[in-house]
């Protein structure tokens, strides 16, 4: 009996061409595993395309509402960015990948992982670390680091060997953008976008909106409303994450939401340049982080200000499955107790413009605020506050002015 492999499959060149080449070099049993974050359409015709390739079995897995409530809101809550611009879609849903094809090779007794990840980038760090901590017994392939059996280097090159395999597929050899879409982006890398000095040629690469240029010269009104950091409602009507994160895309691509142009720092040390489109992720963190503004104190807004970065640094490096990434949001959940309450805004033009924002559980109080003098607040209070306070700045400058008169 032949050894299966699983393969991350997403129905593009790069893994079709895998399927062949996997039982001519290892003689697997190829078990094609799709595993749907949401992806759309692009998973249309999969099942046919694996087949004619050669794979045995596909698997199509919907993971759709455990990527949002168990990778996404986690990363929502924690308002982890990885340096201050991206919102992490490909980093937050690949270990939600690899757990499942794990759960994949256990059911159908494969002994090995195959994925089609690049050797330059992230997400053969995030696959590969979530397959050793979840079945450190299988093995992995990764064709594109070996490059002593894997000798193809172009699309010309993949459709060349999948056409002398008898496998005629409806992809051609012109090169496009990459991309990666699930339900929170799509990123974009490639073409003019690899030379930071070029701008982006948005009206060919944007998929899920619009630019804030040609976005509607009107306000989009918006309202979401939280139960212990989990939105609930969108517009007054109840839904799920998944739903609402759906429909936040639509508004949010609509008004030019969401488009960020950044130089990252990948893992392996090197620069790369990408366009990603977040419309709704952009509106929901937003939305979330107004209401913290409310409700945390400010000793725990500093600490998790802190946590949270170094949180979206653990997801970006594929560390989802360590117990410093489950002791951080450990603390996170214990903040999120009270974030509950109501957020209104506006979209515009690429804008989300606060419209008011409501708590039970508000630390805000207008009486503290306001510029006339409320009962909790005297300010002779401040003379003793400011005196003690400004303490060590003016000890310093005491023994500083002391030590420069000493020396005259």
């Amino acid at each position: 009996m032949k050894e299966k492999v699983v393969l991350a499959y997403s129905g593009g060149l790069d893994t079709t061409a895998l399927i062949p080449w996997l039982k001519e070099n290892f003689d697997y049993e190829v078990i094609c595993c799709c595993v749907d974050c949401g992806q759309g359409n692009e998973l249309d015709g999969l099942d046919e395309r694996a087949k004619l390739s050669g794979a045995s079995k596909l698997y199509i897995e919907n993971i759709i509402d455990e990527f949002c409530d168990d990778y996404i809101m986690p990363c929502v809550q924690a308002g982890a960015v990885y340096e201050h611009k991206y919102l992490l879609g490909t980093s937050m849903a690949r270990p939600g990948i690899a757990k499942k094809l794990v759960e994949i090779a256990r059911k159908e007794g494969a002994s090995a992982i195959c994925h089609g990840a690049t050797g330059k980038g992230n997400d053969q760090i995030r696959f590969e670390l979530g397959i050793k901590a979840l079945a450190p017994d299988l093995k992995i392939i990764a064709p594109w680091r070996m490059t002593d059996v894997w000798t193809m280097q172009s699309r010309e090159d993949e459709i060349a060997f999948c056409q002398a395999h008898g496998i005629n597929l409806p992809f051609d050899a012109s090169h496009s953008y990459s991309r990666d879409r699930n339900l929170w982006h799509i990123s974009h890398e490639g073409l003019e976008l690899e030379n930071p000095a070029q701008s982006p040629n948005y009206d060919d690469l944007l998929v899920l909106g619009v630019t804030p240029q040609k976005a509607p010269d009107k306000e989009t009104e918006v309202s979401i409303t939280f139960e212990a950091g989990v939105p609930k409602t969108l517009n007054g009507k109840a839904m799920k994450v998944s739903e609402i994160i759906t429909e936040l895309n639509k508004l949010g691509g609509e008004n030019g939401i969401g488009i960020i142009d950044i130089v990252e720092n990948r893992v392996v040390g090197m620069k790369s340049r990408g366009v990603y489109e977040t419309p709704g992720g952009t509106i929901l963190m937003e939305a979330h982080d107004q209401l913290e503004e409310l409700i945390l104190d400010r000793d725990t807004m500093e600490t998790k200000k802190k946590l949270g970065s170094q949180f979206a640094q653990i997801v970006y490096e594929g560390k989802w499955f360590t117990p410093l990434r489950e002791a951080i949001q450990a603390f996170v959940e214990s903040t999120q107790q009270y974030v509950t309450g109501e957020v209104k805004f506006k979209l515009y033009k690429g804008n989300i413009i606060k419209a008011g924002t409501t708590s039970p559980y508000s630390l805000y109080s207008e009486s503290l605020a306001s510029f006339t003098t409320g009962d909790l607040y005297d300010h002779h209070d401040a003379d003793g506050f400011i005196t003690l306070f400004g303490l060590p700045l003016k000890v310093r400058a005491m023994k500083m002015a002391e030590v420069k008169n000493a020396n005259k």
